[in-house]
Parts: C-alpha cells; sequence; structure tokens
C-alpha cells in the first residue's frame, strides 16, 4: 500500500517540472479566451475606426469608377492612380490592423505568456500513431471540448435569436429608408449585434480559462517517488556526495601534509592534537596555521615533521586553543601572540645554537593561554556563551 500511495500523483508540479514543460512548449492555453479578446478587440476597432474606413472605401471606390480620359491611354497614370488607391486603403485600415495586433500578441500575456520553444517545432510521429488518435478521441479532453462546441453553439445561438428578436422591427424599417442612410443604419445594426454575440463569449472564456489552468496544473502532478527522483537529480545521489565530500576531504589533507616539512614548529598535545605553525616576516603581520590535526592526522604531522627536522613543541593548553580557534591558512588569533610569541622565539634559538653553537636554549616551561581560549577550562565555557569566537 505505501508503494502505491507513492506512485500516485498527488503532489504539485515542482518550479523544475513546471520549467521543463516550458521548454518543451506545455503551458496552460485557452482558446476560447483568445478568440474572445481577438473578437472584443475588432469589435473595439470597428467600433472606433469603422466611420472612417467606410468613408474611405466610398471615396476609393467611387475614384477607381470614374478616372480622366488619359488614364485610358497611359499606363503609368493608370498604375499611379491604383497605388495610390492601394495606399489610401491601407492608411484607412491601418488603425483597426495595429488594435488587431496588439490584441494578438497581448492575449497569451492573460495565461501562460509568450513562448517559443524550438521542441514543440520538432517532428512528433507519435503524434501519427492511429491507437493513440482513437484514444483521444474518447479521452475526457475530448469530451469536455464537446461539451464547449455545444454551449457555445447554444448560448451564441440564444444571444443572436435575442438580439434579431429585439432589433426586428428595426430590421423590417430598412426597406423604407433611403439607401444612404439604410446603408448607414445596417452597419450600425450589424456592429451592436456583433458586439453583443461576441460578449456571450465572455462566459464561455471565463469557464474555459481557470479550467485549463486546471487541467494543465493536474497534468504536471507528480507522485511522491517522483519528487524524490528529482531532489536526487537536481540535489545530487546523498552517497555520491558523501564520497565527493570524502575525496575533497582526503585532497585537502594531501595538500595540508605538504605543508607540514614547510613549518617553523609542531605544537601538540603530545598525542591527541598538532598544528603546525609558520612564520615569515615578510610575508605575514603574524604566524599561520599550514596544518592541524586531531588523533590519526595528528600523528601523521608528528611524523612528518620529524621526518623533516620540524621543531615539536609539546604545550597542551596551547595545542587545544590553537586547533579550536586558529583556521586552517589563516593567521592565529592575536590572543594568542604571546604564547606563540615564546614558542618561536625557543625555536629560532634552537636553530642558532644548531648552526653557531654555544650555550642550548631553555625550553620554555608552561605556557600561559587566555582560560577562556583553552577547550578544557571551565572559563572556555562563560567566554562561549558571551560570545567569543570558537
Amino acid at each position: 500500500m505505501a508503494e502505491e500511495s507513492d506512485l500516485e500523483k498527488t503532489e504539485p508540479a515542482s518550479p523544475r517540472k513546471l520549467e521543463q514543460a516550458r521548454e518543451q512548449g506545455d503551458v496552460p492555453r485557452s482558446r476560447e479566451l483568445a478568440t474572445c479578446t481577438l473578437l472584443l478587440g475588432a469589435s473595439a476597432a470597428f467600433w472606433f475606426t469603422g466611420g472612417h474606413m467606410i468613408t474611405e472605401m466610398n471615396g476609393v471606390l467611387a475614384s477607381g469608377l470614374s478616372f480622366d480620359r488619359e488614364m485610358a491611354f497611359d499606363m503609368e497614370l493608370l498604375l499611379a492612380h491604383a497605388a495610390a488607391s492601394i495606399i489610401r486603403l491601407l492608411i484607412a485600415f491601418a488603425p483597426a490592423a495595429l488594435i488587431l495586433m496588439v490584441v494578438a500578441l497581448a492575449s497569451p500575456m492573460l495565461i501562460g505568456g509568450w513562448l517559443f520553444s524550438a521542441e514543440a517545432l520538432q517532428p512528433n510521429f507519435g503524434r501519427m500513431n492511429p491507437i493513440k488518435g482513437i484514444g483521444n478521441m474518447f479521452s475526457t479532453r475530448s469530451a469536455v471540448e464537446l461539451g464547449k462546441a455545444i454551449g457555445k453553439t447554444v448560448l451564441v445561438g440564444w444571444i443572436a435569436w435575442m438580439v434579431i428578436k429585439f432589433e426586428i422591427d428595426a430590421v423590417l424599417a430598412l426597406s423604407v429608408e433611403p439607401l444612404k442612410s439604410g446603408m448607414e443604419h445596417l452597419g450600425h445594426l450589424l456592429l451592436v449585434s456583433f458586439i453583443f454575440i461576441v460578449s456571450g463569449l465572455i462566459i464561455i472564456a471565463a469557464v474555459d480559462a481557470p479550467y485549463q489552468m486546471w487541467a494543465h496544473a493536474k497534468k504536471l502532478m507528480m507522485s511522491r517517488q517522483d519528487v524524490r527522483q528529482e531532489s536526487k537529480e537536481s540535489d545530487g545521489n546523498p552517497e555520491i556526495k558523501a564520497k565527493i565530500r570524502q575525496q575533497q576531504r582526503e585532497m585537502a589533507r594531501r595538500r595540508m601534509m605538504t605543508e607540514v616539512p614547510t613549518a617553523d614548529v609542531v605544537v601538540t598535545n603530545p598525542t591527541h592534537y598538532a598544528v603546525a605553525l609558520k612564520y615569515s616576516e615578510k610575508g605575514n603581520r603574524a604566524p599561520i596555521v599550514v596544518a592541524k590535526g586531531a588523533d590519526e592526522v595528528a600523528a601523521r604531522i608528528r611524523e612528518l615533521a620529524m621526518e623533516n627536522n620540524v621543531v615539536l613543541m609539546e604545550a597542551p593548553p596551547l595545542a587545544r586553543a590553537l586547533f579550536r580557534h586558529a583556521e586552517l591558512g589563516d593567521e592565529i588569533p592575536e590572543a594568542l601572540y604571546i604564547a606563540v610569541a615564546e614558542v618561536l622565539a625557543y625555536v629560532f634559538q634552537l636553530r642558532a645554537y644548531s648552526k653557531n653553537g654555544g650555550s642550548r636554549p631553555q625550553k620554555p616551561g608552561d605556557i600561559d593561554v587566555p582560560p577562556e581560549l583553552d577547550p578544557l577550562n571551565p572559563a572556555a565555557e562563560d567566554a562561549d556563551t558571551n560570545g567569543l569566537p570558537q
């Protein structure tokens, strides 16, 4: 039962799946909404510019039926007259065409947004499968489309019948009106009827648009198994990530170990911790930590130090403090300057003794470390609560 529940599509589509669907050209679209907005735009265009277009068409028609005698014998004049008439018509229809173009470009923004997908243009021979086509004929989507078509036909037919019933007297009166006023009255009746009929499509679009968004979201729903699989693909397999982190630690450890022979001193606990320090008067303001480790890593640091004649300095509180508060590759904390200075002074004196002879320097005794920096000191817990660095 648990496996079946994991395979049921109960989870909403993730942002990644929505993005993948969009790249494939799969976005919610409502043809009814696009048709409705385009027809309403056409209604507005003809309402505001229809009178001007009819006037210009009458002028072009009258100009085309009457022309000078010279045009009959001069082809250039005839072509120029025809070109002028065409330009006049284009200018007359330009405002309406511009309105329709703006509406056609803006209507996709209402649902789904603009989209251009190269994958949608690629041939898909699976759509030519007759078995799949027959299955689509009896699908839920086909039933919904059939219901919309029937509903749209009934609604538009009823609105058209109501408009004709309401305007029947005006239509019959057209036969007794003068030709010019009758034509203007007929154009007005047709435009008003068109607007009323198109307005009825708003009801269809208002129902279809939310349904298309819901159907698209339902189609892209994911099962819990899909969510887990996508999480693995996007975030990476936990086992692989653990191996990568392990390899990164190993690489960092190897790089760190190559720095131990260049250190000036290795401060030890003596067995649990080891911190290798290096100081350059020209390059650093304070000694830097070139290597540090605990337990097995500390043992390896001590082993490398002995192999390369790096001084080992046993100072447990200082080793613990450096391990806890000094980051690899960074300078030591300012609070440990004095303690580390004692160690380095002994190291440099020991080098001078090995090179020049003389009296052997005395190894420093207990090195004072601020109590709040020693992890084993109770004062360190109070320092932690007061916000001192860890």
